[in-house]
């Protein structure tokens, strides 16, 4: 008896899940596109609706904005916008999860500290006051930790001091705020450091000028991870008519 009271429990439960699932049509070459709540027939070709894989589906690219106090606003809200409107998954970190206060004016709360942030794809970085986490050990080591897992590095602004102080910047072409060529040379000096870039792709490390430069960069970014379609259409939905195509350096391997 009481095995049967378990199984009426879990029954309407079962069923839930089997409504809430996705269907789609079996390949047919008109109508698979078409995403279905229940069971069923595809209402263009009849066929009986399957279970739709999951597994097949990529999942969106994370991205890490570590966050200071006196990090610039823009130089992190505009790349914010555009892999937001791209569909990537965003989270901010600080070094603690204490509130981070920005341009001095605005107040951030981290959703993750240096002690619990999860791995991401991509590891953003920003200008404003670089020296509270260029200067300090504790977060250098930890953008160093997690090495293994980021795919991408993405500076914007004086962001690229933190990087270089990582050792991430050792003997690329870069670029950084046009005030701060010749002090990001200083640091890094087997770096190529340039002025009158928008950004620079080495690949696996994306440097950019200052402030909204970063725009540039991140729209570049999304045109190499989801096409050059995809940048074009969140520019013209920013109303963001300054960006054009591989206006950076690309540098070739």
């Amino acid at each position: 008896m009481k095995h049967l009271f378990i199984l009426l429990l879990f029954i309407p439960l079962w069923g839930m899940a089997q409504q809430e699932a996705d269907y789609v049509c079996p390949p047919c070459g008109q109508c698979d596109s078409i995403v279905y709540h229940k069971p069923g027939l595809c209402s263009h070709c009849g066929m009986t609706l399957v279970l739709r894989d999951t597994s097949k589906i990529p999942q969106p690219y994370s991205i890490c904005f570590y966050l200071y106090d006196g990090t610039e606003v823009l130089d992190f809200a505009g790349p914010l916008e555009v892999f937001s409107y791209a569909g990537f998954k965003i989270f901010t970190v600080g070094k603690t999860k204490a509130p981070v206060t920005v341009q001095g004016i605005l107040k951030v709360n981290p959703d993750y500290s240096i002690q619990d942030a999860p791995p991401a794809d991509i590891f953003a970085i920003f200008g404003g006051d670089d020296g509270v986490a260029a200067n300090d050990p504790e977060v250098i080591n930890w953008i160093k930790s997690r090495d293994a897992s980021t795919k991408v590095y993405f500076s914007v602004c004086t962001g690229a001091f933190v990087l270089g102080n990582a050792g991430l910047l050792d003997n690329l072409t870069v670029t950084t705020f046009h005030n701060s060529i010749k002090s990001l040379q200083k640091v890094v000096p087997s770096a190529k450091v340039l002025a009158n870039v928008r950004y620079v792709d080495n690949g696996r490390i994306i440097t950019t000028a200052g402030i909204s430069a970063g725009i540039d960069g991140a729209l570049h970014l999304v045109a190499k991870l989801k096409g050059e379609a995809e940048a074009l259409r969140i520019a013209k939905h920013m109303e963001y008519d300054k960006y054009v195509p591989e206006q950076g350096l690309i540098v070739k391997h």
